[in-house]
């Protein structure tokens, strides 16, 4: 099932991809900017606090796709540029992953990498079915990140019965289910599998497309092509984006090493919210040539403002909702996707959220 971080946007040249492998694990390395309104300088913690950091040694995190700007991503590298994993006395090495979700959750559970972001809850199930030992301890966005995208013309998803449907090598489920719910008939629909260029849509080689809300849409607005989005979450279909997975070893040994990752990483993500252009440069400068600021700015207020709007009352952001966590797993098992539930109970642990929150307030910094 493809997720948010297997679609390849026009964000990266190849000459960026080539310039990002070989930064390997140092590809964060750059210190902040003494100058930089966000830095933080020295340590913000006790210093036994600072010596548990410590004794954690160096935190490798694999992003979810290379140095895109989505919420789990750009967040943790501004933490590193604006130095607030440094105020934490945490050493955090940051590779950019190539999109693959399934063997990204491989190296948090063998422990070559320490956290990494997966494409939303149905990944991290999808892992734990698959006997690959990650755990949850964040999610991002409380909303499916995949729509079907048609031209203004259609109005009801019946239209598309007998039409050519474009997608990335698998039907997403939420989106077969969307169709099949909405009265579609899905095996009148001939599909076909198509590249990352979504003007097929507009050029009229399929009639429907898959794609992320935060991705897709964006490039077609920006060529001047007006589309429809078809959401799951329109027809009562559960989903998520940007869940943060960890090596389960190192949590239990290192828990205030893991909560201060996630500190940092959110009070850079509330930073960023108001610097968007500032954090987008942090990533441009690492990507190299090719990297579409203007685009990945889009993306971030994009995926930021689905956060914002799908957050339930009174919960803080990356809070693990356990009745969507539930949700989604009934939903995946029902559409065929896991061939039945993972144990939810070993799924997630929310401890390192409840301890760096006051309510909905991030506690910063460290005690």
């Amino acid at each position: 099932m493809p997720t948010r971080h297997s679609r390849r946007p026009r964000l990266l040249a190849l000459a960026a991809v080539i310039a990002t492998a070989a930064l390997g694990l140092s590809g964060c390395s750059a210190s902040p900017s003494p100058t930089s309104s966000g830095a933080a300088s020295g340590s913000a913690i006790s210093a036994e606090r600072c010596a548990q950091n410590k004794a954690a040694g160096t935190i490798n995190y694999v992003t979810g796709y290379q140095y895109q700007a989505s919420a789990s991503i750009l967040d943790v590298l501004a933490a590193k540029q604006l130095g607030y994993f440094d105020a934490l006395c945490l050493d955090v090495q940051i590779q950019p992953g190539t999109g693959d979700t399934a063997a990204n959750a491989q190296l948090v559970a063998a422990g070559t990498a320490t956290f990494t972001d997966l494409g939303g809850d149905a990944d991290l199930l999808r892992s734990q079915s698959n006997g690959v030992n990650v755990t949850g301890i964040a999610t991002y966005g409380q909303v499916p990140i995949a729509t079907l995208m048609t031209l203004p013309n259609i109005t009801d998803l019946k239209q598309l019965d007998g039409t050519t449907l474009g997608q990335k090598g698998q039907l997403p489920p939420e989106i077969q289910t969307m169709l099949v719910d909405a009265g579609a008939d899905l095996s009148s629909i001939t599909q076909v599998v198509v590249g990352y260029d979504p003007t097929v849509l507009p050029r009229g080689q399929v009639q429907s497309l898959t794609g992320y809300k935060s991705n897709e849409p964006l490039t077609l607005k920006a060529d001047g092509t007006d589309v429809k989005l078809w959401n799951p979450e329109d027809y009562g279909i559960p989903g998520t984006f940007g869940t943060v997975a960890a090596n389960p070893a190192f949590i239990k040994a290192n828990p205030t090493a893991t909560q201060d990752f996630l500190r940092a990483s959110f009070h850079a993500y509330n930073y960023c919210l108001t610097n968007a252009a500032e954090c987008v440069g942090f990533a441009s400068t690492l990507s190299g040539a090719g990297y579409d600021v203007d685009h990945n700015v889009q993306v971030w207020q994009t995926e930021t403002g689905l956060v914002t709007k799908a957050q339930p009352a009174g919960t803080p952001l990356g809070s693990l909702n356990s009745d969507l966590l539930t949700q989604e797993s009934q939903f995946l098992v029902k559409s065929g996707v896991l061939p039945s539930a993972p144990d939810l109970d070993a799924a997630t642990d929310p401890s390192f959220l409840s301890a760096i929150y006051n309510g909905t307030s991030l506690i910063w910094p460290a005690p």
